[in-house]
C-alpha cells in the first residue's frame, strides 16, 4: 500500500508514548514497534517516542538512560527464592539509585508452574536497597509494579535486617502464606542507614492493601491464587499491617487502606513502615523525561498498553498520556492488545484500536505482538487520514500545507477527523477477542 505523501497531512510531529506490554514488549520494543507503523503512512513525520515506564519493568533501564546514569549488575535473591541476576540504576546527579522491584520480584521472573503468590518473596528488593546504599546514596527510589509477589515487603524487611516470628519465637519462612502465623517484628536489626536516607516509592496511588479492593483479592488471581488463596493472603496482610503499626512504631500513615500501601503486592505498606514516603508513580518518574513538554509539541499523541479497559483510568500509563496531552489540546489515539468494558471510556483517549486482526491463542499473540502493533497502527493512522478527507469536513484547507508550528484550528482538525476514523472503523467498540 502507498505511503501517504506528507503534504496530505497535518501529522508532521507525531509522540509516541506507550507503556510496555505485559510479558511480550518493554515500553522500548512497544514505541519502535508503533514507530514502524507511523513511518508507513507518513514516512517524513518526525516521530518522538517516549517508552514509558511506571515503575515496573524497564524503570531502572529508563530512568538511567534519561539522565546520563548507569547500571549497576548484581546476582540476588529472586521471588521463587533462587538467585537471579539483576540490576539497579544509579541516575546521572549520582545521589540517587533506582531500585526496579520487577527486576528482582517481577512476575516475569516466576515461572508459570511456580506461580504461588503465597510463596513468592521480595526478600530481593531488600537487597538491592541494601546494595545502592553500599553506593554512598542519600535517595532511593523504588519502582513498584508487574510484581510477581504478595507478601507485603516482609521479605524485604527481613534481608533489611528485620526478623518476623511466629507464637514460638521462630524465624517466618517466605511468603504471603506465613503472614497470618506473624506474632512479633523484632526491627533491632534493621539496616540502620535507612534512617539516614529520603526512601521513596514510586507507586500506584490506587493499590491498596487491604479491604474489598485490598491487593491480594484484586491482583492475587493475576499471580496465581486460587479463591480460597486470596482470603488466606487478605488476612495474612491484615495482620501483617497489624503487627507492623504495633510492633514499628508506626504514626500517621494508614498501612491498611492508605494510597499506594498495596503497590506490588503491599510492598509499598512494607517500605512505609520503615519510613518510606509513597507517592504518585508518574509524578516522580515521568518528570525525568520532560514529557509534558514534548506532547505540547505533538500534532498527534499515540500511547499503548497490553489492555484498555475500565482499570485503564485507575493509574495506568495511557489514562495518564491522555490526561497530560489534553492539558495541551492534543488529540490521542490508544492501541491495545485487548480491548475491555470501559476502553471508549478512558478520559482523553480521542479513539482506541485493538491490535488483533483476527482471534488468534494468547501464545500466538504475545509471540507477534511486535508485527501486530506495528500493522495496527498502520491501519488506525490510515483511518484517520481518511477521516480527515471525508465530504463536507473543513480540514482539506488545512491539509493544503501545514506551516511548521500547527495552530490550535489545525490540532482540532487532526482531533475530528480521529472520531471521524473512529465512525467509520468502529474502533472503540471493545473487542470480542479477550
Amino acid at each position: 500500500m502507498p505511503s501517504v505523501p506528507s503534504a496530505y497531512s497535518v501529522l508532521n510531529r507525531v509522540v509516541v508514548a506507550p507503556s510496555g506490554f505485559k510479558e511480550s514488549l518493554s515500553a522500548q520494543a512497544a514505541a519502535d514497534a508503533i514507530a514502524a507503523g507511523v513511518r508507513r503512512v507518513l514516512p517524513d513525520a518526525e516521530i518522538d517516542r517516549i517508552p514509558l515506564v511506571d515503575g515496573g519493568e524497564g524503570t531502572a533501564v529508563a530512568l538511567a538512560s534519561a539522565t546520563g546514569g548507569r547500571l549497576v549488575a548484581l546476582p540476588a535473591t529472586g521471588p521463587v527464592g533462587e538467585p537471579v541476576g539483576t540490576h539497579f540504576a544509579l541516575l546521572g546527579a549520582g545521589d540517587t539509585a533506582v531500585v526496579e522491584m520487577a527486576a528482582v520480584a517481577g512476575l516475569s521472573l516466576v515461572p508459570r508452574a511456580l506461580r504461588d503468590p503465597g510463596a513468592t518473596t521480595t526478600w530481593g528488593v531488600g537487597e538491592l536497597i541494601r546494595a545502592a546504599l553500599d553506593t554512598g546514596v542519600r535517595r532511593v527510589l523504588v519502582g513498584c509494579g508487574d510484581s510477581g509477589t504478595s507478601d507485603g515487603g516482609a521479605g524485604a524487611l527481613q534481608a533489611l535486617g528485620a526478623r518476623l516470628l511466629d507464637a514460638d519465637g521462630l524465624e517466618l519462612p517466605h511468603g504471603g502464606g506465613e503472614l497470618a502465623r506473624l506474632a512479633r517484628i523484632d526491627p533491632s536489626g534493621l539496616d540502620a542507614r535507612l534512617k539516614d536516607t529520603e526512601l521513596l516509592v514510586a507507586c500506584n496511588p490506587f493499590n491498596v492493601l487491604c479491604g474489598e479492593r485490598g491487593v491480594a483479592r484484586v491482583f492475587g488471581p493475576q499471580k496465581g491464587a486460587t479463591p480460597a488463596q486470596v482470603e488466606e493472603l487478605s488476612a495474612g496482610l491484615e495482620n501483617w499491617a497489624r503487627v507492623l503499626v504495633r510492633d514499628l512504631g508506626v504514626v500517621g500513615t494508614d498501612l491498611r487502606t492508605g494510597p499506594g500501601t498495596g503497590a506490588s503486592g503491599g510492598l509499598g505498606a512494607g517500605l512505609a513502615a520503615v519510613g518510606a514516603r509513597l507517592l504518585p508513580r508518574f509524578d516522580v518518574l515521568l518528570d525525568h523525561l520532560g514529557l509534558d513538554a514534548r506532547l505540547a509539541r505533538a500534532d498527534l499523541v499515540l500511547t499503548a498498553e497490553g489492555a484498555l479497559d475500565r482499570q485503564t483510568p485507575r493509574g495506568k500509563v495511557p489514562a495518564e498520556v491522555a490526561r497530560r496531552a489534553k492539558l495541551h489540546g492534543r488529540p490521542v489515539l490508544a492501541l491495545a492488545g485487548t480491548l475491555g468494558e470501559g476502553a471508549h471510556d478512558v478520559p482523553g483517549v480521542d479513539a482506541c484500536h485493538g491490535i488483533l486482526p483476527a482471534p488468534m491463542a494468547l501464545a500466538d499473540a504475545l509471540l507477534r505482538a511486535s508485527e501486530l502493533l506495528t500493522d495496527a497502527t498502520e491501519r488506525a493512522l490510515r483511518m484517520i487520514l481518511l477521516g480527515s478527507r471525508l465530504p463536507g469536513r473543513t480540514d482539506r484547507a488545512v491539509l493544503a500545507g501545514p506551516p511548521a508550528q500547527a495552530p490550535a484550528a489545525e490540532v482540532a482538525s487532526v482531533a475530528e477527523a480521529v472520531s471521524a476514523a473512529e465512525a467509520v472503523s468502529g474502533t472503540q467498540r471493545p473487542s470480542s477477542v479477550r
